[in-house]
């Protein structure tokens, strides 16, 4: 990401109308993504699909809805690109969620305060989007009332090679989006240090979902 725009208007770029209706036909077609059937069937393990959702980088809604058909009563979705929100919201209507759902755009780090908590909080491949994943994964542990489910690269070299390529690729298209592979061991501490534990870990050999469940009730809310 460069300096010269905003995490909005990186992500509109990025992630604009031809995308968004790439992934929501593909959605409608083929189901949730691999990451998105593991949050979801991790949190069903858990026993955490029930109240309401915060769902941070929502994108088209796949894991929104997917929720929302497991037991999740109402959900918020937040993305920075302003196609997916439009997209999640005519696939809310197309399925009859519009009561039971409210997509906003923005960056969480933007508007974290205007949200509100959630018993469960996700981010599926949204981490990976932010250059330094402390303050994103911070706020999100403020606002997980029970848990938080993230998705993430693996931190593995071939890995970070790859996405080196693609990010040099992007610099060739004059893309200012990035993409990161950040320690999973330092995301774990800072979850950890917020007040939750392990009850999950699953993944793909690129990818890792993971599932956390606060220890005791949740300190006060500061930001």
């Amino acid at each position: 990401m460069t300096c010269c725009c905003s995490f909005d208007d990186t992500a509109g770029r990025h992630f604009n109308d031809r995308i968004a209706t790439r992934d929501l036909a593909r959605y409608r077609t083929q189901g949730p993504d691999p990451t998105t059937r593991l949050l979801r069937d991790g949190l069903a393990r858990a026993g955490q699909i029930n109240g309401s959702l915060l769902d941070i980088g929502s994108g088209i809604g796949a894991l929104t809805f997917e929720l929302l058909d497991v037991g999740i009563s109402h959900a918020v979705g937040i993305d920075a690109a302003s196609s997916y929100v439009a997209a999640a919201r005519q696939e809310a209507d197309r399925r009859g969620r519009a009561d039971a759902t409210q997509f906003v755009h923005g960056d969480l780090l933007a508007v974290a305060a205007q949200l509100p908590s959630a018993t469960v909080v996700t981010l599926d491949r949204v981490v990976c989007c932010y250059p330094a994943y402390q303050p994103l994964l911070a706020a999100a542990a403020q606002r997980a009332e029970r848990c938080l489910a993230l998705s993430y690269p693996r931190n593995l070299p071939h890995l970070r090679l790859a996405v080196a390529v693609e990010n040099g690729a992007r610099w060739v298209k004059r893309d200012p989006f990035r993409a990161f592979v950040h320690s999973a061991a330092g995301m774990d501490r800072l979850i950890r240090g917020a007040g939750f534990e392990l009850s999950s870990r699953s993944g793909t050999w690129t990818w890792s979902a993971d599932v956390y469940v606060r220890r005791g009730p949740r300190t006060s809310l500061s930001a």
